[in-house]
C-alpha cells in the first residue's frame, strides 16, 4: 500500500501530520462516521458496516520514518455463502505498520549479489512509504480490517442439502464419462 496523493479519497481517512510526530508515542481514538462507513461496505463488498474504530500509539522510527501501532474493531453484517441471510461478523485485530518518506535509505530493500530478495515470513514487514507532509492512517485501518473479513461467511449448522457425495460402491457402479469414447477410434 503505497499512501501518493490519489485523485479518489480513500472510504476512510485520518491524517496526521508527520512534522508533529514526536518519539515519544501519543494515543489516537478514531473512528468512522456515517458516510465512511457506507463507503467501507461498498469498498469491501459486504452488506452493512455497523462500526469501525481504532486505538492507535503513533510516533517517531528511527530518524524520518512514522511506526503506527494499534488495534483496529469493526462491526459488520455479510450474507451467508449457504442461505444468503445476514450474519453479524466481529474483527478485531492487532497491527504495526512502519512508514518512511519516499527516497528515504529505509524504504530500499538490501539485494545480494544475486540481486535476490530474502524476506523472512514471520519477520516485521518491509516499511512502507509516504510523500508529503501528512500520512493518512485511514486506508492502514481500513486495510487490516479487509484482510480479517471471512471471505465465505457461513451460519452455524448451514450445510448445502442439495449436495450429495457419491460413497465408494456407488462411485464404483458410475460409468466413467470416458466410456463412450472407447470405441470413438474404431468407428471411423
Amino acid at each position: 500500500m503505497q499512501n501518493h496523493v490519489d485523485e479518489e479519497k480513500p472510504p476512510f481517512s485520518y491524517g496526521v501530520k508527520v512534522g508533529h510526530v514526536s518519539t515519544n508515542a501519543f494515543s489516537v481514538h478514531v473512528e468512522a462516521d456515517a458516510r465512511e462507513l457506507v463507503e467501507l461496505a461498498r469498498a469491501w463488498k459486504v452488506e452493512a458496516v455497523e462500526s469501525l474504530s481504532a486505538e492507535l500509539q503513533i510516533n517517531r522510527w528511527k530518524r524520518d520514518g512514522i511506526r503506527v501501532k494499534g488495534t483496529v474493531s469493526a462491526k459488520l453484517t455479510q450474507a451467508c455463502v449457504v442461505t444468503l441471510e445476514p450474519i453479524e461478523t466481529k474483527v478485531n485485530e492487532e497491527f504495526e505498520q512502519i512508514f518512511v518518506p519516499e527516497g528515504s535509505k529505509l524504504a530500499r530493500v538490501a539485494t545480494g549479489s544475486t540481486a535476490e530478495m530474502v524476506l523472512d515470513p514471520d519477520g516485521p514487514d518491509l516499511p512502507e512509504t509516504f510523500s508529503g507532509d501528512t500520512l493518512d492512517v485511514g486506508p492502514i485501518i481500513s486495510e487490516f480490517v479487509a484482510l480479517a473479513i471471512d471471505p465465505y461467511p457461513r451460519k452455524p449448522g448451514a450445510e448445502f442439502a442439495d449436495h450429495i457425495e457419491l460413497d465408494d460402491e456407488q462411485a464404483a457402479k458410475r460409468p466413467s464419462p470416458f466410456a463412450a469414447l472407447k470405441d470413438w477410434k474404431s468407428g471411423q
